[in-house]
């Protein structure tokens, strides 16, 4: 269970009956030595201070009204906290969780990063912390890169700059998704007196609730990503377009060169094979480039080859790479349907290499190419047609199976051709 804080509305209780108590208990002292002085206040006097003290030792050491408000705290805050993370952890996601968590925790202002930038900041010195600006703090630094838990006690530990007085002590508690640091919830105080063992667990419960939650909603999206682009993926296959160019090719060939026709119809055959069984799975990357490569036969059958040829380099110890299915296909079709030269020979390259713990799957050509404006259009929400609809399926899905920091990159020049990347985040890092 998480141990939260006292609200202000208990802190306020608490205050009022100490105070009473006090008050009460000075009337009664003065009214053992002046009792005519005080007269019939001596009576109330008693009966107050029994009652408060009755109610302090009520509050301060029933168990069970102890643990009711811990349960009660902790169950709203985990629940407000999971309903601003359904979209997933973003700057204005962050910062309602931050303004959730600040009156809950007895912090002065409550913080929440990824790896680079504040993503969330509620309470003192908010104006000068907002959602996006870099991390400037190096303990949270410290944080992301062991993935230890830390209480600062003095401004120094902390590495607040030096317009920042107001703060003097801190905790710092990493936040996971598996095994990965993926960003960090903080919490800042006045002074450092006002960090005890409630606070440290406070921190450390609620950077626990939020990984948990967070790990959880991105679990949510990948199954939804795993229902939903199984259908979106086979229906971009099965193009009736290029079903029926393929069939009239193969046709065509039947009398001039039933050999290569017959080739042609088998590879055919296959290469729906393995659309239909491949449409929701994770397969070698090595399969995904003949499967590409097959439906490439099929196009230079239709176009010739003084019309279209493709170059493959994949980087020895790449081809085991499990990547999901129909990642570069539609980028090589797309290459085809919309670059393709008035004159001349559109040349592709598929590339696949490694950088560190990532690997990256590139797909470019020499065709005609766009402008900054169109190839910005090609990731964005709106863009629901077409060649947008198989980028974006693209996009959606390497984030889904590899994590929100994995992307898809697009290079484009009118007339120079178009390079598209796809980057998988620490796709060949050991489990």
């Amino acid at each position: 269970m998480i141990a939260v804080g006292k609200s202000h509305f208990a802190r306020v209780l608490d205050l009022l009956l100490f105070t009473t108590l006090v008050l009460s208990g000075a009337v009664l002292v003065v009214s053992l030595y002046e009792p005519e002085a005080i007269g019939q206040l001596n009576v109330v006097a008693g009966v107050t201070f029994t009652v408060s003290l009755a109610l302090i030792i009520f509050v301060r050491l029933n168990p069970d009204s102890v643990r009711a408000r811990q349960s009660d705290a902790t169950l709203r805050i985990a629940s407000e906290t999971l309903a601003c993370l359904q979209e997933g952890l973003t700057i204005p996601s962050a910062q309602k969780i931050c303004r959730l968590l600040l009156p809950a925790t007895g912090a002065s202002a409550v913080s929440i990063t990824d790896r680079e930038h504040i993503m969330g900041y509620a309470g003192l010195e908010e104006l000068y912390n907002p959602g996006g600006s870099p991390i400037r703090t190096k303990a949270t630094h410290a944080t992301l890169n062991d993935g230890q838990m830390r209480v600062l006690w003095t401004p120094e530990e902390i590495g607040f700059p030096s317009t920042i007085k107001t703060l003097r002590a801190g905790i710092v508690v990493p936040l996971r998704r598996g095994d990965k640091i993926i960003g960090a919830l903080k919490l800042y105080y006045r002074r450092a007196r006002e960090i005890n063992e409630t606070q440290y667990a406070v921190a450390e419960g609620l950077g626990e609730l939020l990984s948990t939650q967070i790990a959880a909603v991105e679990l949510e999206q990948q199954t939804k990503l795993a229902t939903t682009m199984e259908l979106k993926a086979l229906q971009s296959q099965i193009n009736p377009h290029f079903l029926f160019n393929t069939i009239n090719t193969i046709a065509s060939l039947v009398r001039t060169d039933p050999d290569r026709a017959r080739l042609l119809l088998r590879e055919f055959a296959i290469f729906y094979r393995r659309t239909l069984e491949n449409s929701d799975d994770m397969v070698e990357l090595v399969r995904e480039i003949e499967q590409t490569s097959r439906y490439f036969t099929f196009e230079v059958a239709r176009f010739g080859e003084e019309r279209l040829g493709m170059e493959v380099h994949i980087e020895p110890g790449l081809e085991d790479l499990y990547v999901p299915a129909f990642m570069v296909q539609p980028l090589v079709e797309n290459a085809v349907r919309h670059a393709m030269p008035q004159e001349g020979r559109l040349i592709i390259n598929i590339t696949a290499e490694s950088d560190g713990d990532d690997a990256i799957i590139s797909v470019s050509d020499n065709g005609i190419g766009m402008d900054a404006e169109s190839t910005r259009k090609l990731l964005m929400p709106e863009a629901s047609k077409g060649l947008g609809i198989a980028m974006k399926n693209i996009n959606e899905r390497l984030r889904g199976y590899f994590g929100t920091e994995s992307s898809m990159k697009i290079e484009s020049m009118p007339g120079n051709g178009t390079k598209v990347y796809l980057i998988l985040k620490d796709a060949l890092k050991d489990d």
